[in-house]
């Protein structure tokens, strides 16, 4: 018997020619205008980061500033503030990062066990509304309702309870970031889950339920593992923004009492930057963020390799 030819079948090549640039010139013309806005926006202020080796004065510029070489760096990881705010930040970070992971997922599938489509919709509706708000908004009613005469302090009195200074109790603000995170993106970032768990086959679930499977059992054996793949890519794309804590909530809704656990990486950036006019000290910092950052990607890409989710893309 003639065996088969199981070798992939490569796509016909196509050839840049004056004939196919014509025909897909609309294409090629927003490609082009897509690659000018990453170049001039996102490559070309790259050329600032110089200012983290010079004792930059903006009477100068960067072309006649001293050059320090790496003293603002030294500086940064000699100073017990900037210490304190990495630690502040990785802690937020990582908080915000499960609080919304777990919840979005879990918010995704009990949305889809909901049968009725009319209260999924007004529910989905409802939850994803919040994220169009500002941060100012989003504050502005966290500060009401744990105020002394919030909502919150009115409902402990009325269980017997003593009021609790939320913003006067450091124990309290990472707990408060995180809620916030997860009211704010919770519902949007369920989307994705929901498009998800739509394109599942639904004779997988009709099979598990005549196997005897309740909802738990679909979920568990079916659900979750099917949404494993979309974990998975927006986790790796996520850990790199695990620096990125936030700068809104906690500059808002931070004091004096609470310093020691609010102050993030940003929050110093904007001290030294602007308050403190060493632009040199808070580029350094961005930096820094910047090159954790990339480390945490390449790590995950590297953990993700050698587990095999590597495949999913």
């Amino acid at each position: 018997m003639e065996k088969k030819n199981t070798a992939p079948v490569k796509p016909p090549k196509v050839r840049f020619t004056a004939k196919e640039v014509k025909r897909q010139w609309p294409l090629l013309v927003w490609a082009m205008a897509f690659f000018a806005y990453g170049i001039i926006f996102n490559y070309i202020p790259l050329a600032g980061w110089v200012m983290a080796f010079q004792n930059y004065k903006p009477k100068t510029g960067l072309f006649h500033s001293k050059w320090i070489g790496m003293e603002k760096f030294k500086f940064l990881f000699s100073d017990k503030n900037f210490i304190m705010d990495i630690r502040n930040t990785l802690a937020m970070g990582v908080l915000n990062l499960v609080a919304t992971f777990v919840m979005a997922i879990l918010f995704a599938i009990l949305l889809n066990e909901l049968k009725s489509r009319g209260g999924k919709r007004v529910v989905q509706t409802i939850s994803y509304l919040p994220h169009f708000l500002s941060w100012i908004i989003v504050t502005g009613i966290l500060h009401d309702a744990l105020s002394a005469s919030g909502i919150v302090n009115e409902l402990l009195g009325y269980l017997g309870q003593s009021p609790i200074n939320f913003f006067a109790e450091p124990k309290y603000f990472w707990g408060i970031v995180a809620f916030a995170n997860v009211w704010k993106e919770t519902g949007w970032n369920a989307i994705i889950y929901l498009a998800a768990i739509t394109s599942i086959d639904p004779n997988l679930y009709e099979a598990a339920e005549i196997d005897g499977a309740g909802r738990w059992g679909k979920i568990r054996h079916i659900t979750l593992p099917s949404l494993r793949p979309t974990i998975m890519i927006l986790l790796l794309m996520n850990i790199g923004w695990i620096l990125n804590a936030g700068f809104e909530v906690q500059y808002i809704l931070g004091n004096g009492l609470v310093k020691r656990v609010s102050e993030t990486i940003d929050i110093y950036t904007l001290t030294w930057g602007i308050s403190q006019n060493d632009y040199s000290l808070g580029t350094a910092a961005g930096i820094f963020r910047s090159a954790v950052s990339i480390a945490l990607i390449l790590i995950a890409n590297y953990v993700a390799r050698k587990t095999g989710e590597d495949k999913l893309f």
